[in-house]
């Protein structure tokens, strides 16, 4: 079965990238995974701490592991935006093939210090396991924001992000380069887009030679995003777009059926809903890659 780290590898090479997305239920694990088993290409489940809270961290790895099992397919699991380390432990041992090790907020070098220290605890349970690192400031929370935070200005340096992944021993770099999460409501709304900069991302992409992650894509300019990926984006995480579809799925189901109470006639709706976001993102994203056989 092909690995994670396999699947990065591929997408270095063809120039295209893995779509993350966030789930907090079976209703958008079904939706990732059909759309992804539909367009035959692999795909990263993700689940942060409060995700992972409400689902849990067992039985989100039992998951994503009893579709990869059954169907033979690239699945992947995620333990995004981890901000302590016994966290990212008890993903590590609960199978999970990656690990995002957040600790951006803190002083430069203290970040250094604590990735540096969790590469190595995660490694030791798993030499196989994909650690990132995180630098920069994109915002918290994938939800709808009023206003974009002043700390989404704060850019990843390239001479930054070198000494970063020098120092710290990580597999991938999430860095800032005009990303965010969660969706302004004017984004809801279809008036703006988030913005990239390309220049930036392809200076960090020189001075690191490391796969690199895209957090906070939902609401991105489509051409920013193929622009990205071309630039040396590896993996676009996805969450704000898909919650808001899920809801609006839901919406419409209960609006449509008002007398039904059987939750497998009326959450089929929002697992279309997502389904349609995923495919449609895993389409921009791995346009030019090779399908998985099968």
């Amino acid at each position: 079965m092909k690995t994670l780290r396999d699947a990065l590898v591929e997408s270095e090479k063809s120039r295209t990238a893995l779509g993350h997305f966030n789930i907090s239920d079976l209703v958008a694990l079904k939706a990732v995974a059909e759309a992804a088993r539909g367009l035959k290409v692999p795909v990263i489940v993700g689940v942060s701490e409060g995700e992972r809270e409400f689902l849990g961290v067992r039985q989100a790895a039992a998951l994503v592991r009893s579709i990869r099992e059954e169907f033979d397919f690239p699945i992947f699991l995620n333990a995004d935006h981890t901000h302590s380390l016994a966290k990212a432990v008890e993903a590590a041992k609960a199978g999970f093939d990656s690990v995002v090790f957040d600790r951006s907020t803190l002083p430069f070098a203290e970040n250094v210090s604590e990735t540096k220290k969790a590469v190595e605890a995660l490694k030791a349970i798993n030499p196989s396991i994909i650690v990132e690192g995180e630098i920069g400031d994109i915002g918290s929370g994938s939800e709808i924001h009023e206003s974009a935070p002043e700390s989404s200005r704060i850019l990843t340096k390239p001479a930054e992000a070198k000494q970063f992944v020098a120092s710290t021993g990580i597999d991938v770099l999430a860095p800032a380069v005009g990303n965010m999460h969660g969706l302004l409501r004017s984004m809801v709304r279809g008036e703006v887009h988030k913005r990239l900069d390309i220049g930036r991302i392809s200076e960090i992409k020189a001075a690191t030679g490391i796969f690199m992650t895209l957090h906070g894509g939902s609401g991105t300019d489509d051409s920013d995003l193929r622009n990205a990926i071309q630039a040396g984006m590896n993996v676009v995480h996805i969450n704000t777009e898909l919650r808001l579809a899920w809801r609006r799925g839901l919406e419409t189901a209960l609006a449509d059926q008002p007398n039904e109470v059987a939750a497998y006639k009326i959450l089929p709706v929002a697992v279309e809903a997502v389904k349609g976001v995923v495919s449609g993102r895993l389409q921009l994203f791995r346009s030019s890659v090779a399908r998985v056989a099968g």
